[in-house]
């Protein structure tokens, strides 16, 4: 057996190098932030650069992270310097859906230094085109302290809006904002944080969301009546809505009691929190088909939602803008003509492929107004990246059915651009959206055009009764729920019951209403 006397063991442990990085975008040629992964054998680096950004995170508000995120990854401004052992290392470098991610195997030699410099390019360039990206979903603390860093890691992450929301349940709250509105905006350039609300929050109900309020609203007294929240954030300038698909958490309930009486402008129809698969549209379509205009929006979720780099892969991972939403600003872009494009309901929602979409030129979010046999041309273009974001298939859909599809086997299609246009004759009001499929975790959905035919609404008259009687259902249930006195303290609705039966009958004389006209 061979042995090698402690000194000259000590002596090989202490053999270091220096790995020095630095990152530039390739448009500028400046220092962008990244995201950054060092590893070795498969397994990270525990051992993090000064220049590593940190910020206080975890669920519940508890301080679970800090520079590390999830996925043992860590951001930095733009550049960072190591002492390592010895040996080869994998460096993997990032910036959101955009921009192409990098991997390189390092050698690290004693003595040496090893100095590289990474340009990020893009694959996209969505700004350039008007559309502005945003996470409407960040559960963090903020104060005027950690603005500058938090901004950091949403340039890092290229989200160029970082909606910080406070989070409630019925005894507290959660991710403290110390300002609101544009009080509590910070921006740089093209980037901006911002304040919002998940609050109320319950398991009988769902999550609620509120965006773009000049203040916060809370009701602890009410807290079940979430029609008062929705209706005070109006009065104060932001859109409301429910959060995770309305899938979670009996969601749909919430988004029926509330979407049937228009309280609701937003949901979020991408997130990881619910499913595998990130986009689901059962409930969305649910309030399209009758004839309510609803916003499609997205957002993380973090640090909740998403699992960690060894339980799934690493676009599921919980990290900021894994999901994401787009808004159309032909406008300076500020926090103001960002609030006003997303309240016009000119977005789509993103886990990968980009879209364009209109329908006889007009956005997502808008309002047509055509008579009868008018011809309504419509445009649909899907945008990816052949090894970033392979694009699958590119549809048109209208009151929920495929009205065209097109695949990369089609002459002319590819994994990078997909298109298909449509002309067909407004023979009734529709509603009418592009949705686009990369890999397993990718997606794309836009909120529809609404196409009014002769002054008349934009339902669907086929599925309508459905849908009445599933509103009908979920409202059923609700009243089933209020009957029920749980020993469970995160249950509370039957203490609020003469206030949500109210409601529900108040509900039930509109779909007696709907049912009308429908005959």
């Amino acid at each position: 057996m061979l042995l090698i006397q402690p000194s000259i063991l000590s002596a090989q442990q202490s053999e270091t190098g220096r790995l020095e990085v630095q990152v530039t975008d390739a448009a500028t040629n400046q220092l962008t932030p990244v995201r950054v992964r060092l590893s070795r054998h498969g397994w990270v680096i525990k051992k993090l650069p000064k220049e590593a950004v940190p910020v206080m995170y975890g669920v519940w508000d508890h301080a679970d992270g800090y520079e590390y995120q999830p996925d043992s990854s860590f951001y930095v401004a733009g550049k960072f310097s190591l002492n390592l052992a010895l040996g080869t290392y994998h460096l993997s470098l990032a910036k959101g859906p955009e921009f192409l991610e990098q991997q390189y195997d390092l050698q690290i030699k004693a003595g040496q230094v090893n100095q590289q410099n990474y340009q990020l390019k893009r694959w996209i360039n969505m700004p350039e085109k008007g559309w502005y990206s945003a996470d409407d979903h960040i559960h963090i603390r903020r104060s005027p302290r950690e603005d500058s860093l938090l901004l950091t890691w949403t340039q890092a992450e290229d989200v160029h809006v970082g909606v910080m929301l406070r989070m409630g349940d019925f005894w507290e709250t959660y991710y403290p904002q110390y300002a609101w509105g544009e009080k509590g905006v910070y921006q740089k350039k093209d980037y901006l944080l911002t304040s919002g609300q998940e609050d109320p929050r319950t398991p009988e109900l769902g999550h609620a969301l509120g965006i773009g309020a000049s203040d916060k609203v809370r009701y602890s007294k009410e807290y079940y009546y979430y029609d008062k929240v929705f209706d005070k954030l109006h009065e104060l300038g932001g859109v409301s809505g429910y959060a995770h698909q309305a899938e979670t958490f009996h969601g749909y309930r919430g988004l029926t009691l509330d979407g049937l009486r228009g309280k609701i402008d937003v949901l979020e129809l991408l997130q990881f929190c619910a499913s595998d698969k990130p986009l689901l549209t059962a409930h969305y379509y649910h309030l399209l088909d009758l004839g309510i205009p609803i916003t499609a929006v997205a957002g993380s979720d973090f640090p909740w939602c998403g699992k960690d780099h060894d339980k799934g892969p690493p676009e599921r991972s919980a990290r900021l803008g894994n999901v994401r939403f787009y808004t159309y600003v032909d406008e300076p872009f500020n926090y103001n003509t960002w609030k006003a494009s997303l309240a016009a309901g000119h977005t789509f929602v993103s886990s990968g492929p980009m879209l364009n979409f209109e329908v006889n030129g007009q956005l997502p979010g808008s309002k047509l107004e055509v008579s009868k046999g008018t011809t309504l041309h419509i445009t649909a273009h899907a945008y990816g990246h052949s090894s970033q974001v392979p694009l699958q298939a590119l549809e048109i859909v209208g009151h929920g059915q495929v009205l065209g599809r097109i695949t990369i086997k089609e002459s002319g299609q590819s994994a990078e651009h997909l298109s298909l246009t449509l002309d067909v004759p407004a023979e009734q009001g529709i509603w009418l959206a592009a949705r686009a499929y990369g890999n397993s975790s990718q997606a794309a959905h836009t909120t529809p055009v609404y196409v009014q035919v002769d002054g008349k609404n934009f339902y669907n008259p086929a599925t309508a009764p459905h849908y009445l009687k599933l509103s009908e259902k979920y409202l059923g249930e609700l009243r089933r729920e209020l009957k029920k006195r749980r020993a469970d303290p995160q249950y509370q609705a039957w203490h609020y019951r003469a206030g949500l039966e109210r409601r529900i009958a108040e509900t039930r004389s509109l779909i007696k209403e709907m049912k009308k006209t429908l005959k």
